[in-house]
């Protein structure tokens, strides 16, 4: 288009994915240190698998903090500054929970104090990530323009996604060829360490990014809101945006229900059916689900790699095709393959099949999920919500996000041992019910400047 400058964009845009990425890599680096964190603090010290539960999701604690503060932190610092708050406690989090002793206790002794203390930094990287699970695609929302924003938004998916891959390369580089007595010893820490190399040069780049225009708008700061627009879009198109954000600006309330409940409600249950559709018991317990098909352990880590891979190509898929045939489409398609995995994986279950054809459902089932509830979920609500809310809204959406992933994370265990089969058709139901969701109530967003959405929920 005319006066864009598309290079600044995409370099703006692939700084901050970097958060994206580490949130990707900060929740998937625990898998690799598992059963060595299990070995050194959790059965040195006596304990058993509540104990063990509770410190390998300590970060999902972290999480839904990040979350519920984000909309404060992002409105109060502004989304650059959040961005580099959660960068720093990444940072900070990746050398604690590697080296936990530093300052306070003698290195490889377990106490409860340690574990406490491993925990504690656990949590500081879970609040990193729950900041920038919200802040990340709020800030690209606000800077994309509106023909590329849910091409663009969904770039942040795909670096979570790829985040995770990179991790799992890092701690099998890491364990490779080393005894289960160093690895137990020295590989874990090098694992969590590792991540405060991605976590400074995150830092380091929002240094040379801009703060967005619909932030500075709302606060006054016109020029540089304006400068910012000019930068990306061209003189005479900023202009336009720029008048559009400053009516928004002038009649908006910053209340959370200024423009009614329906908004809240919607963005809510968008982020609690991308959780209670099942996509985290996937991605979290692969390597088990394949190893109760009867696969080897060896075999069931290259199956969680091949499943890896198809979650990366679809959601390329994703990234291509969501500014062309619009979000809702992408989701209701979604959630039909969900839905059909789901129920597939359910009835082969209840008929103690264990197979090839399994593993090709749980493909279809994530493929499903990767190329429209991953990335569009996300897309949609930095994009739903007005500007004056935008960032309260999001921080209801996403700390309710990562509370449905702790439920459905936490309950798949018992659900599993009462009903395998069940527990597939209960997320085969909730595909379904997320079809009809999308279907009656979200609004489509294609194309739609982030003032043109706000004038949807002011008619309603």
């Amino acid at each position: 288009m005319k006066g864009r400058n598309s290079f600044y964009i995409v370099g703006i845009t692939l700084v901050a994915t970097l958060g994206g990425m580490l949130f990707g890599y900060d929740t998937a680096v625990i898998s690799g240190a598992d059963k060595s964190i299990q070995a050194f603090l959790i059965e040195g010290l006596g304990l058993g698998s509540l104990a063990h539960g509770a410190t390998i999701s300590s970060a999902l604690i972290g999480c839904i903090i990040g979350g519920s503060l984000s909309g404060i932190i992002a409105s109060k610092l502004g989304r650059k500054k959040s961005l580099f708050i959660a960068a720093i406690l990444f940072f900070l989090s990746a050398l604690g929970s590697g080296n936990p002793e530093f300052l306070f206790f003698t290195k490889g002794e377990p106490t409860m104090g340690l574990l406490y203390l491993f925990n504690f930094y656990r949590i500081i990287g879970g609040i990193g990530v729950g900041i920038a699970s919200a802040v990340s695609p709020m800030y690209i929302g606000e800077i994309a323009p509106a023909d590329i924003r849910g091409r663009l938004v969904s770039v942040n998916q795909f670096a979570i996604i790829f985040g995770m891959l990179v991790v799992y390369f890092v701690n099998w580089g890491i364990a490779n060829g080393q005894t289960l007595e160093w690895i137990n010893t020295i590989g874990w820490r090098r694992m969590f360490t590792s991540e405060a190399i991605p976590a400074a040069l995150f830092a380091f780049f929002l240094f040379f990014v801009p703060e967005t225009p619909r932030y500075l708008a709302l606060n006054n700061q016109n020029d540089k809101a304006l400068d910012v627009l000019i930068k990306i879009n061209g003189v005479e198109r900023a202009k336009e945006i720029f008048s559009d954000i400053k009516n928004s600006v002038e009649k908006s309330s910053a209340k959370l229900f200024s423009y009614g409940k329906i908004v809240i409600v919607i963005g809510i249950l968008l982020s609690v059916f991308q959780q209670f559709v099942g996509i985290n018991v996937a991605l979290y317990y692969a390597p088990r689900i394949f190893e109760s098909m009867g696969a080897a352990k060896d075999a069931s880590m290259l199956q969680t790699v091949a499943m890896g891979l198809v979650n990366v190509i679809f959601t390329v898929v994703a990234i291509m095709t969501v500014d062309k045939w619009g979000r809702k489409p992408l989701l209701m398609v979604g959630s039909i393959g969900m839905a059909i995995g789901m129920f597939a994986i359910g009835l082969l279950a209840f008929m103690e099949v264990i197979g090839i054809s399994t593993l090709v459902f749980i493909i279809i089932y994530t493929a499903s999920f990767m190329m429209s509830w991953g990335p569009v979920c996300w897309v949609l609500i930095s994009e739903l919500f007005p500007n004056k809310i935008r960032g309260k809204a999001i921080a209801v959406a996403v700390a309710m996000q990562w509370a449905a992933n702790y439920f459905i994370s936490s309950t798949y265990p018992a659900m599993m041992e009462f009903s395998s089969g069940g527990t597939y058709w209960f997320y085969g139901i909730m595909s379904i019910l997320s079809f009809f969701f999308v279907w009656k109530l979200v609004p489509e967003t294609k194309g739609k400047t982030l003032e043109e959405m706000e004038n949807i929920w002011i008619k309603k």
